[in-house]
């Protein structure tokens, strides 16, 4: 019982990019007095460059931003009663959606992949007689656990349910 969010190695990949995007006005305003000598004699390149360069990483931070809030925000509410999936569209929409452990019908967690294998995170499926059917859990840390966590969960609940 408890919060499940996103492995964090899902987020390194995302952190990357984002190193690679802050980089790249750097080695424009390297490369360009190379390639292109006359275009900075003017008086108001500089001033034009730095505006253009500003806008790229606001931009750029903003970008980051929002997927850092998509990002962290996601995660799954475990009760012994429910299962609560939060997620975050987009930084102005978010999604919830609830399933009682008792509908679980079956639950397969996947790990595929030479990374997920060595860090240890996947999916778990869950296929319920809801009114959602299938209910996905992704790239939540040590999937295998998780997926008989809500299995013993869902047998209990079941065990609560038939007593009344």
């Amino acid at each position: 019982m408890g919060t499940i969010r996103r492995h964090p190695i899902t987020f390194l990949l995302f952190i990357a990019g984002f190193i690679g995007l802050c980089i790249v006005p750097f080695v424009i305003g390297w490369m360009m007095p190379e390639l292109l000598p006359n275009l900075f004699k003017g008086s108001l390149t500089f001033p034009i460059s730095v505006l253009g360069a500003s806008v790229y990483y606001l931009m750029v931070i903003i970008f980051f931003y929002s997927y850092f809030v998509t990002f962290y925000l996601d995660m799954w509410i475990v009760t012994n009663d429910r299962l609560v999936d939060v997620r975050q569209v987009s930084l102005f929409a978010r999604t919830i959606a609830e399933l009682d452990l008792y509908q679980i019908q079956d639950a397969t967690s996947d790990v595929r992949g030479f990374w997920h294998t060595l860090f240890n995170f996947g999916n778990v499926t869950l296929q319920t007689a809801g009114s959602v059917p299938r209910f996905i859990i992704k790239d939540v840390p040590r999937p295998h656990d998780v997926r008989q966590m809500l299995l013993d969960l869902a047998a209990e609940d079941k065990r609560y349910h038939n007593k009344t």
